[in-house]
């Protein structure tokens, strides 16, 4: 393998040690192997070319139906990344990285013609149990009739840790060398063994599908590298998700990935090559199945009324898109305030934290609505109170329209009312321009209080109306005591 390629604590993997006594092999009842060290790896040759990623639009579906075909919102949460490596060269840097440890030809042996037959063939991977240790070699039984040899250059390779777990009685997961050596026992190794363990693993992760968590163990020009056991699974940069890669600034990739060496990353397997030492992995498909799940069981175990804490991933026209720990869910511009709103972004904005009740949950749709304006005070509460049809209260001009100016309480400014354009004069009025401007500070009469839908009917033309002297006199009066 290439010297550029990820350093390996030579100890943890082939430090060749002194023939040790078999007083010094200790009591294990497993073999366990040590893994190497995170460490990055060195930088591989620059390509000029570079490919734009931009992170994937979410929730399309409901941006669909929502904004009807052809208007498509912004997707706010979406950041263009430059990623210098070019796809066309993943497939090199993931030759580069290589999975496994290649194994010299002198690695292998030469069975014996004559010998009998002992019911292993070369590449089984079998537990067997030692039956004796020697400074030069460790004897394995395999089977009934059957002992193989772990020979002294196999032992040369182990660490100390490992050596001292072999002791007679002791478990080993070995594998055939060789069927039969030139004394005609079976030849084993431990690293090997572990190694194919670790391949057969990565098999059942992509026959299964299943997700491995793992570590950033290292990087090269191309991506990152993910230690699965003893190998080196390879992600390529157009495979790492895009919150990762929003991170991937800088000249080098040292800047750009190196600080992301350690962090625990979700992948999944999805392509081994054994032939030509290739393992590669992939977050992005990883993270889209990760949240599908979690989704999932989120939709089950949700109830309507439950609050939660959550983090604005996105803002639309028609509301906002809140992740409350696996999956999104619609805040409508209605819910999102008691006060009169014509954007979410005006209070709203992404990677704000907010709390939110969930109010409505349809798992076969797979939709989640929520609402922020009701974790907090209903301020309806107190108009049920306080107001009455026939008082007069002071309001700010908020909005004009056609049909009339939208005026907001000065006592409680997230209640605003209506003044139709039939209460805004007793003389016939064309256009509320004609006689209230936007911010005036006026005093109004509540004529109309709808608790249910949640209304408010205020008047102009009625403040000084005799209909409602008595009501004026008794409210001053009261206000006096």
């Amino acid at each position: 393998m290439d010297s550029r390629h990820e350093p390996v604590n030579e100890e943890a993997i082939e430090q060749p040690s002194s023939p040790q006594p078999e007083t010094a092999l200790t009591s294990q009842s497993s073999l366990v192997e040590e893994e190497a060290p995170s460490t990055p790896v060195s930088d591989h040759p620059t390509d000029d070319n570079a490919v734009e990623v931009e992170a994937p639009a979410e929730h399309e579906d409901v941006y669909a139906e929502e904004v009807g075909a052809g208007d498509h919102p912004t997707d706010d949460n979406a950041v263009e990344v430059e990623v210098e490596v070019p796809a066309e060269h993943e497939e090199a840097y993931a030759e580069e990285v290589g999975a496994g440890d290649h194994h010299d030809a002198a690695d292998e042996v030469v069975e014996s013609p004559h010998a009998p037959d002992t019911g292993v063939k070369r590449g089984d991977l079998i537990e067997g149990t030692i039956l004796k240790t020697t400074p030069t070699e460790v004897t394995v039984e395999i089977g009934a009739t059957v002992e193989g040899v772990i020979n002294s250059r196999e032992l040369e390779r182990l660490t100390t840790s490992t050596i001292q777990t072999l002791q007679e009685g002791a478990k080993v997961l070995v594998f055939v060398v060789a069927a039969a050596g030139p004394d005609g026992r079976p030849v084993l190794s431990i690293s090997r063994a572990l190694e194919e363990s670790d391949w057969r693993e990565a098999e059942e992760y992509f026959q299964s599908k299943a997700l491995y968590e793992g570590r950033v163990s290292g990087y090269n020009k191309g991506g990152l590298i993910v230690r699965f056991g003893r190998l080196r699974g390879f992600v390529p940069a157009s495979q790492i998700s895009p919150e990762r890669r929003t991170r991937a600034t800088g000249e080098n990739p040292e800047e750009r990935w190196g600080g992301m060496v350690s962090e625990t990353i979700m992948v999944k397997v999805v392509e081994i090559k054994r032939a030509r030492n290739r393992l590669i992995l992939s977050e992005v498909a990883a993270t889209r199945e990760s949240r599908d799940e979690k989704k999932r069981r989120l939709l089950e175990e949700l109830k309507v009324g439950e609050r939660r804490k959550g983090k604005i991933t996105s803002v639309a026209d028609f509301g906002a898109f809140v992740d409350i720990g696996g999956a999104d869910g619609l805040v409508h511009l209605t819910e999102i305030s008691w006060k009169h709103l014509t954007h979410p972004s005006e209070l709203l904005a992404v990677g704000q934290e907010v709390e939110v009740e969930v109010i409505s949950v349809d798992p076969s749709s797979r939709r989640i609505g929520l609402s922020i304006r009701r974790t907090e005070r209903d301020p309806w509460a107190e108009v049920q109170s306080q107001y009455v049809v026939g008082q007069l209260i002071q309001a700010t001009i908020t909005k004009l329209t056609k049909f009339g100016a939208f005026a907001r309480l000065v006592d409680h400014p997230e209640i605003e009312g209506l003044i139709h354009i039939s209460e805004l004069s007793e003389h016939r009025v064309r256009h509320p321009r004609e006689v209230v401007s936007k911010g005036d500070v006026l005093t109004l009469r509540i004529v109309k209080i709808d608790h249910d839908q949640r209304r408010l009917g205020l008047s102009l033309k009625k403040v000084d109306s005799p209909e409602y002297l008595d009501l004026d006199w008794k409210m001053a009066d009261s206000n006096l005591k």
